[in-house]
């Protein structure tokens, strides 16, 4: 419709003539399917006709908000993906979670996915995939941590799983999260999960420049920031 048209118009951080970057809204799904009709590239595809061949470079849960890269021609799009599986895209994210010690771990736990009728489990195991995650503290909240996770690789859900292996599972997570947990920060006024792309960073393959790109909070992370450093501590 027209409110996610204009939703998307005033979240676009990044545009040329190769390139789209969106500042993602939590709960939106980036294609449809299970059940979702219109997905962010159905939507961009809806709203820029001239645009004729809009493809994800990668992707992002629903439920994350934050950079997400649209290609405009597919020979684009292959010279971005080759980049990122060469490590030559950094992605950074922030999260808010609780249990998280000291000032920085390193997560190099192999991830298996797997499926249960239409949704997606994913665990560590001996049988996944190699899969790294670098998570850094930027804030300690009365109990909860604010934190930054850089990508080493790029797989289904890993900064939330190799989260809840390392301990400190994401706040608002439904999935991997820690139910009890959930339901108190839900009196805060809390109801989303935690977890927003925060930056990119990568040398445009066409241009040469160097790309640093960074997507502001939400309204409801702000809250989640705000509610946690102020309430916390009281209730």
């Amino acid at each position: 419709g027209e409110e996610l048209a204009e939703r998307l118009a005033r979240s676009l951080v990044y545009e040329d003539r190769w390139l789209l970057v969106f500042n993602k809204p939590a709960g939106l799904a980036v294609h449809g399917g299970s059940g979702v009709s219109m997905g962010l590239i159905e939507t961009l595809r809806a709203i820029r006709p001239d645009d004729k061949s809009l493809e994800l470079v990668h992707r992002l849960d629903r439920d994350t908000s934050g950079l997400i890269m649209v290609a405009r021609h597919r020979p684009f799009l292959r010279k971005l993906q080759r980049m990122m599986q060469a490590g030559e895209v950094e992605k950074r994210y922030w999260l808010l979670c609780q249990g998280f010690k000291g000032q920085a771990r390193t997560m190099d736990a192999p991830l298996l996915k797997t499926s249960h009728g239409n949704e997606r489990v994913v665990s560590v195991s001996r049988d996944g995939k190699a899969s790294l995650t670098e998570f850094r503290l930027l804030e300690r909240l009365n109990g909860f941590q604010l934190l930054e996770a850089t990508l080493g690789t790029g797989r289904t859900h890993q900064i939330r799983v190799h989260a809840q292996h390392g301990g400190f599972s994401l706040l608002g997570d439904d999935k991997y999260g820690n139910p009890s947990v959930t339901q108190e920060i839900a009196r805060l006024g809390i109801h989303r999960l935690c977890l927003h792309a925060r930056s990119l960073r990568l040398r445009h393959p066409e241009t040469g420049d160097m790309l640093s790109l960074t997507a502001q909070l939400d309204d409801a992370f702000e809250h989640a920031i705000a509610s946690l450093k102020n309430k916390a501590g009281k209730r």
